[in-house]
């Protein structure tokens, strides 16, 4: 039981002093004012003067991506991948991510590695592998590489298919695993070596198999985009989620009002690759091509600001840059109010992952994903980027996995 808290509701952008948060087992049984909940048997814990507020939601990870050579990724051993990811997972939840969407790697295996306990983590969310065409983004072969190897336990983030029948049993593939999303590369991208950023790909007789397939499944398509062209494609043909979009204009702006689609910037990665990506791995001609997109997604994010989409947040970071997971947060804050950073980071994302009223929220019924932070986030985001100092105890369903209290 958490007393005298100032409770954070994202929804409303508001703190609620006073208040006392009661957990039993790995929900939130009650909240309401401290004088008027009783204790019972509950170990108390006294916050009065910090913030409790529901775990954070990254939408858009790859947390089997411990290098940016995602060439290089492919050879290594599947077990020693999943050992990597153990210790981005657990940094992802010391930061007070309690769940994340995972666009491309991570499969059921992971998923249940962290449900059980065996793996320390936010609940992961997947896609399984993302779905590219021959020479796309996700085909990550040099030009001189040919052999492609496709055996499911080869531990790429995507899988190549080519026409209509190729790419419906590619998404029945990851449906079948288990995922909750399929993701298809609509354009080219800075981590992958033979396409350009303005080039769109997959056919829409491609794409509508994919929308058709998860549809049936009753998931949805999500698609790394860059240009408007790319975007407006993947609209046309039902994707229900664009990630990055820096270089789209009004015209998907449009797009998107119209269809409902979510949208998931994620300017952390871009500024990170910068300003870092080749001492983790990302090859030379690779970065080159982040500077096509680095200026332009705060620009984008402007325009779904001001146009009122639904924006998730998301921060696409690899290898050792996930350590910048948090820097979303004030990257977002030049053109969005802290309340709808937050917003994008609990109750929005938690639309997106079909987890609305699970998580993103203190109340009755939730999953009890809880941080304590010292300070009031929605006048300084600030106090959520350090973790070490402010960040006073961390949640997951129930579980401690941090507690600075005492």
């Amino acid at each position: 039981m958490l007393i005298n808290a100032a409770v954070l509701d994202p929804e409303a952008g508001e703190l609620v002093e006073g208040q006392t948060v009661v957990v039993e087992g790995d929900r939130v049984a009650e909240t309401g004012p401290t004088a008027a909940v009783s204790a019972g048997d509950a170990a108390v814990l006294d916050v009065r003067g910090m913030t409790v507020m529901p775990g954070l939601i990254d939408a858009h990870v790859h947390v089997t991506a411990a290098t940016a050579d995602l060439e290089a990724l492919e050879g290594w051993s599947p077990s020693y991948v999943t050992a990597r990811a153990a210790g981005i997972l657990r940094g992802m939840l010391d930061r007070g991510f309690t769940t994340v969407r995972d666009v491309a790697g991570a499969d059921f295996g992971i998923a249940a590695a962290v449900a059980e306990g065996l793996l320390a983590g936010p609940r992961v969310r997947f896609g399984g592998k993302a779905l590219s065409q021959t020479g796309g983004h996700g085909d990550a072969r040099r030009p001189g590489r040919v052999v492609l190897d496709q055996h499911p336990c080869c531990p790429t983030l995507t899988t190549i298919a080519d026409g209509v029948a190729e790419v419906r049993k590619a998404a029945r593939e990851q449906l079948r695993r288990g995922a909750h999303h399929v993701k298809v590369m609509l354009s080219g991208g800075v981590a992958s070596p033979t396409d350009r950023i303005d080039s769109t790909q997959y056919s829409m007789e491609e794409l509508r198999a994919v929308v058709e397939e998860a549809r049936a499944a009753n998931r949805y398509v999500t698609g790394h985009a860059y240009t408007a062209e790319a975007v407006n494609r993947g609209l046309e043909a039902g994707v229900g989620c664009i990630e990055h979009g820096n270089l789209m204009d009004a015209s998907s702006i449009e797009l998107f009002q119209r269809t409902g689609a979510y949208y998931v910037p994620t300017l952390a990665t871009y500024a990170a690759l910068a300003e870092e990506g080749l001492e983790h791995g990302l090859p030379a001609g690779q970065h080159r091509k982040v500077f096509d997109v680095l200026d332009a997604g705060l620009r984008a994010l402007e325009l779904a600001h001001q146009a009122g989409l639904p924006i998730v947040y998301g921060t696409d970071l690899l290898g050792g840059m996930h350590r910048r997971q948090l820097s979303e947060l004030t990257l977002r804050a030049q053109v969005q109010p802290a309340g709808d950073v937050l917003r994008s980071a609990t109750t929005v994302a938690a639309r997106l992952l079909g987890l609305e009223g699970r998580v993103g929220v203190v109340a009755p019924g939730a999953l009890a994903d809880l941080l304590v932070v010292d300070g009031n986030p929605l006048d300084r985001l600030e106090v959520l980027t350090d973790p070490g100092r402010r960040l006073r105890l961390v949640m997951q369903a129930g579980r401690l996995h941090r507690n600075q209290l005492n």
